[in-house]
């Protein structure tokens, strides 16, 4: 906890940068979650720790219940391919977006190298079942065509079949660290432009599967200036074009 809190307090260093530099150093040192956990417990105590993080702990949105517990054999976003960064084809992020009061979900997906967005109503809600039926339908059609390397999600109890995901879609899947949105961003700012359309406080029954498809073509015809104005749609079909023809020159 002394090392812990000098870090935190001297250096404004983040959980995950305290683990890693630990790592280096062979220096003994808890786990990512642990430390937020330490943290909270620490402000509940009215302690000021989480002062001293980059968010304040702002991000912790979601309530630590006693049935929220972890998913079996996750494969944390620290053993990530270090090209899984955005640079190269075929990395995607996974979210759900939901309606007010928790009712209806929606799936979202980016692929973080040309920002594709791909949005599917849940019809039954965020169920894990529902969730792996709906990812896979999304991304099945792009299964031979070398445009699924990684998954990024978080550690929602929608995505406890992570595993069946995974071995129907010949994909890897990881999982940010709790409570570290920051790390799957890609998909948070997707989110964001989708509730441009679909708003936070509109019961998701008012959005058609059509309206929802609308959504999808508007942001993919979108120009986007990280893309340096080319739409994500655009650069997709051409990244798929051009890995299709690597796979049949080999």
């Amino acid at each position: 906890e002394r090392i812990i809190k000098l870090f935190l307090t001297k250096h404004q260093w983040s959980p995950e940068q305290i683990v890693g530099h630990c790592k280096n150093k062979s220096i003994p040192m808890v786990s990512v979650e642990r430390i937020y956990q330490f943290i909270r417990e620490d402000k509940e105590c009215d302690g000021s720790l989480y002062k001293h993080c980059r968010h304040n702990l702002k991000h912790r949105k979601r309530p630590v219940g006693k049935n929220s517990g972890p998913i079996k054999d996750r494969v944390f976003i620290d053993d990530r391919p270090k090209e899984a960064n955005g640079e190269r084809f075929g990395d995607w992020e996974l979210d759900l977006i939901v309606g007010p009061n928790n009712q209806g979900a929606m799936v979202t997906l980016v692929e973080r190298n040309t920002l594709m967005t791909l949005i599917r109503k849940l019809p039954n809600g965020k169920k894990a079942e529902d969730v792996a039926n709906t990812v896979f339908s999304m991304l099945a059609p792009y299964r031979k065509h070398n445009a699924l390397l990684t998954i990024t999600t978080d550690n929602g109890s929608e995505f406890a079949l992570h595993k069946e995901i995974a071995k129907a879609l010949n994909v890897d899947i990881y999982f940010a660290h709790p409570y570290c949105s920051w790390e799957k961003g890609c998909i948070e700012n997707t989110n964001k432009l989708i509730r441009q359309y679909i708003k936070k406080k509109v019961a998701f029954d008012n959005y058609s599967t059509e309206e929802v498809r609308r959504v999808q073509k508007l942001l993919n015809n979108r120009p986007r200036k990280k893309l340096n104005f080319l739409t994500p749609g655009q650069l997709f079909y051409q990244k798929l074009d051009e890995t299709n023809s690597v796979a049949f020159d080999s």
